[in-house]
């Protein structure tokens, strides 16, 4: 019972400790503290300490005469500390060197960085603004935002970030708050701003909560005229003043105050906050118990600068209870003006002593004890890191709200129903959307300057996303919709199923006069890179959607809506970090593409990594051939040869013994008449696809098709001209007789086999495979992989017969053929005997890019799910990935190629799991899936130009080399 009181006792003291006010600048040692504080104090001058007071505005873009200024006013005035504004970081860091070392007293640095350092300084990383970062229910992240930006602060020296900001913003039409608050939830932005400031705190970088004691709802600007905030008490108790008593309880060290006009707190209506001891001292002093450093706005200002002359303002600043004068105007006549006050004794030494220890203490706590100048060697980097990238994305994914979802429009499924279009809106960049929005299906940017003809061209589409995109510069610009866009908005929802994707402040649909005919609605707070990246991604349902209004919209949509919606499992986007990768690492990838360039092993490549879900490089080199005119993109598209089977021919066999249509077991016999009493007849489908069956490796079918004299096409077998008995299409003005396919399947049937057992590649039973399925379905391959795969899938840089559907320029040409063809293969087939059946082959004759190529190895991956759609079971994948002849040292699954057994087979880098699967091609592809390592790896060349001949990429394993540093880039967790 004793100890139960003595704990009650104690918590009841913590308690109301805490009423009576923390102090936020004791350090731990706060007995060596005092002693260097007094230190100091005791050997300090009157004008020194006056000196103290003053925090003047420094620059890194000025001339000589600017930092001849600001030395003058270190070495005559004895000034405590500089705010820095813009612009370079390297030059920051050697002015602030500079000045420290003149300095007899060690400077405090302050900065505006409410988004990170950027706010002030190019070459900085930028983080969201507050506004986004209210609509993240996970306040760790805030809190790890804090920590970075006490980072890159402690890396430039800066020991004071004038944030967070605290105002709860009311009033949509704030010129001058509005993104760069939290929202319009007092305990919202309070929790908000405890979070940001723990953060900064951790590191020694002292937060300065602003605008004490509120500037979010007002309509004028302070930095033009004095904002009037006419409120009773109790309402800014409950508002503007809540979340400045939640963080004071919680040790915020530093407070600024605005330049404002609030008549129930201070009577006389000219007298700004900033001046009014009722304000600075009774209020936020007394009542509310701070005991942090206390800080002005800006003093050149309007909203105070036009009350008095400036050593007037600063000295009743001063005399109002404010520790710190934040870019004060004229110092010398200020400190003449000091001097008299304290003569006079208007200003009490007792006063001034008592900022200057505070302001000491401060510099104490944040380090200055043991000063130290910046490094500059890795400055840059240390200022945009991979941990920076990955957390805004994480505060972005966090962010993004789903406000309405009829007829669940988002996330964007069944993509073979969609036929899809994008209609911008607004007057900013959108490049990132779009371009993301098409890495999972075909979206058509549909443009014009004619509301009606707009319409007309939407009316074959049964989907339409509206992106509505404004300026990113900064939170100032305007964010509203014109006139224009609101009537074209309401008449596309009018005639179309509509998704509205807002890249500005939530505040913007405001103008909307109504939502009804406007199915999906998505806030995206911000026009950067990130944000459209990862909406578009959340549209189309890679990552959940988790965001909340941080404010509310009419009275449609609440302060704390957000809808939830689920992944579907569609490969996202993202940095290695995010999924356990190094960068830096993977930069290996870079050097390796260099040498194939500039050793010719290929024009040019595609090289894709997955992990996790999550597609962490994408990367195109080159051009498309040795001439150089036509650099590779991400889009375009390669004969990617062999992949075929697995991209191809294998899911159709394994979706019909899923159907029980057969089974590993059915003979060859059984599935094809024309196999019935040949020697092929008992072949399982497992002995074949495993490539066990004795089949032989390849047939030159071509060989019998060329004149015996010329060695070119025959004519008996070719015509230069299409017709119903040269119907198949070899290559351009070269036609194969109709019947010849039917001769292929005849001549692979009466083949003879091969007299050992044992493993033997063979494409052979590819052949026989497309020409059952076709039989079967009685459509051909690429109609059957197009309807129950790509479409659906999103692959819609899939497809065989590639010039059917893409410009020839975005297809990458293989072979100057001078032995059967004798033309450049570009957009037809290059293996010969898939050419000899139309270009539609089971073995080869399927174009495509790496980003496609990665969805299918991770619908594979995903145990046969992908886009919310199950396309196999998982014991179906599990059957067909695995080896049934390894005791045979047949390293085959059944389709899929396996790691090797032998030391002397490289079919992989020798580090992947067993349970990994993939495929090579003879054009110079390669693609692989580990389940272990949940790794993807997809790797596309036309090594064969211009001639097949060339086959250094094969010869020096540089494939599988890239695969060993893929795996080399994971990081040990």
């Amino acid at each position: 019972m004793i100890k139960k009181i003595l704990f009650i006792v104690l918590i009841m003291n913590g308690l109301f400790l805490k009423a009576q006010g923390i102090d936020p600048l004791k350090t731990t040692d706060s007995i060596a503290q005092k002693q260097w504080v007094d230190a100091i104090i005791d050997s300090m001058t009157v004008e020194e300490k006056i000196g103290q007071l003053f925090m003047v505005a420094a620059y890194s873009n000025k001339d000589e005469k600017h930092e001849k200024f600001i030395t003058n006013l270190i070495e005559k005035y004895h000034i405590g500390a500089l705010i820095f504004f813009q612009d370079q970081p390297l030059k920051q860091a050697q002015l602030t060197n500079k000045y420290q070392s003149l300095s007899k007293y060690p400077l405090l640095i302050g900065i505006d960085g409410e988004w990170g350092l950027n706010m002030r300084l190019k070459s900085t990383f930028r983080y969201p603004w507050n506004m986004t970062l209210g609509a993240v229910s996970n306040n760790a992240l805030i809190t790890a935002f804090g920590v970075q930006v006490a980072k890159h602060c402690n890396s430039m020296g800066i020991h004071m970030n004038f944030a967070p900001v605290v105002d709860v913003n009311i009033n949509p039409n704030n010129p001058i708050i509005g993104n760069r608050s939290f929202g319009e939830n007092p305990e919202n932005v309070a929790q908000k701003s405890i979070a940001f400031t723990k953060g900064l705190q951790s590191l020694n970088v002292l937060a300065s909560a602003k605008h004490f004691p509120g500037h979010g709802d007002t309509d004028t600007d302070s930095h033009l005229a004095l904002p009037f905030i006419e409120f009773t008490k109790e309402r800014l108790d409950s508002v503007e003043l809540y979340p400045f008593r939640k963080i004071i309880n919680e040790g915020v060290a530093g407070i600024m105050v605005a330049h404002l006009s609030v008549p129930n707190l201070e009577p006389n209506k000219e007298l700004p906050s900033s001046l009014s001891k009722s304000i600075v001292t009774d209020l936020l002093q007394n009542e509310m118990q701070f005991k942090g450093l206390v800080i002005t706005d800006a003093m050149n200002m309007k909203a105070s600068a036009n009350f008095s002359s400036s050593q007037e303002i600063n000295l009743a600043a001063i005399l109002a209870g404010n520790d710190l004068l934040d870019v004060p105007l004229n110092i010398p006549e200020t400190v003449e003006r000091f001097k008299q006050a304290l003569a006079s004794g208007e200003l009490t030494e007792e006063r001034l002593n008592h900022s200057v220890l505070k302001i000491l203490k401060t510099k104490y706590w944040a380090g200055l004890n043991n000063y130290k100048p910046i490094e500059t060697e890795h400055l840059i980097e240390d200022l945009n890191t991979a941990e920076d990238e990955l957390l805004h994305r994480k505060l972005v994914e966090n962010s993004v709200t789903l406000l309405k979802n009829e007829e669940v429009i988002f996330p964007i499924q069944n993509l073979d129903k969609k036929k899809i279009a994008y209609v911008k809106l607004g007057d900013s960049k959108n490049d990132s959307f779009v371009n993301m929005l098409n890495n999972y299906a075909q979206v058509d940017v549909i443009s014009e300057t004619n509301l009606d003809e707009l319409l007309v061209k939407l009316k074959p589409y049964n989907l339409i996303i509206v992106g509505f995109h404004k300026s990113n510069v900064n939170p100032w610009k305007d964010y509203k919709f014109r006139y224009v866009d609101l009537v074209w908005l309401q008449e596309i929802a009018r005639e179309n199923k509509v998704i509205l994707d807002v890249f500005a402040s939530p505040y913007s649909l405001l103008q909307i006069k109504t939502f009804q005919n406007i199915e999906g609605i998505v806030v995206s707070y911000q026009n950067s890179e990130v944000a459209q990246e990862v909406s578009a991604q959340m549209l189309f349902g890679a990552l959940d959607i988790k965001g909340k209004l941080p404010l509310s919209i009419k009275n449609v949509f609440s302060e704390g809506h957000g809808l939830m919606s689920t992944s579907l499992n569609r490969l996202g986007y993202s940095i290695p970090e995010d999924v356990g990768m190094s960068s830096s690492k993977l930069k290996k990838i870079d050097s390796i593409a260099s040498v194939v360039l500039k050793d010719e092993m290929a024009p040019g490549l595609q090289v894709l990594v997955a992990r996790k879900g999550k597609v962490i490089y994408n990367k195109s080199f080159g051009y498309h051939t040795s001439e150089k005119k036509i650099r590779v993109q991400n889009s375009d598209i390669y004969d990617v040869a062999s992949l075929t089977k697995i991209l191809a021919s294998l899911p159709l066999i394994m979706e019909l013994e899923e159907n029980k249509t057969l089974s590993l077991e059915s003979t060859l016999g059984e599935l094809l008449p024309k196999f019935k009493n040949s020697n092929k007849d008992t072949l399982t489908v497992k002995e074949v696809l495993s490539h066990y069956g004795r089949l032989h490796a390849w047939i030159p079918f071509y060989l019998r098709t060329l004149d015996s004299i010329t060695k070119k096409p025959s004519e008996a077998y070719y015509s230069q001209v299409r017709s119903k008995n040269y119907a198949l299409k070899v290559a351009e003005n070269l036609y194969l007789r109709t019947d010849y396919k039917d001769s292929i399947i005849n001549i692979i049937a009466k083949e003879e086999q091969r007299e050992h057992e044992g493993y033997k590649y063979s494409d052979l039973s590819y052949y026989i495979f497309k020409d059952y399925m076709e039989k079967y379905y009685r459509k051909d391959l690429a109609t059957l992989t197009e309807s129950h795969f790509y479409k659906s899938l999103g692959a819609n840089r899939t497809s065989y017969l590639p010039l059917k559907k893409f410009n020839k320029s975005e297809i990458i040409p293989t072979e100057n053929d001078d032995y059967y063809r004798f033309q450049l293969v570009h957009g037809y087939v290059h293996d010969m005997g898939a050419a000899m059946q139309g270009g539609i082959g089971g073995h080869a004759g399927l174009f495509s890019n790496a980003n496609d190529i990665a969805k299918i190895m991770q619908m594979y991956l995903q145990k046969g799910y992908y886009g919310g759609k199950r396309y196999f079971q998982p014991k179906t994948i599990d059957k067909f990935n695995h080896r049934y002849y390894a005791e045979d040292e047949v390293r085959k699954g059944v389709g899929f190629d396996k790691p090797q057994i032998k030391e002397i087979e490289k079919a992989t880098c020798g580090c992947v799991s067993d349970s990994s699967f993939g495929h090579s091609g003879f054009t110079g592809t390669y693609t692989w899936a580990d389940p272990e390592s949940e790794i993807v790896y997809v790797f596309l060349s036309n090594r064969i130009f211009p001639t097949a001949s060339n086959k250094d990429l094969i010869r020096y394993n540089i494939r599988t080399d890239i695969q060993q540093f893929i795996q080399d880039a994971i990081i040990e967790e």
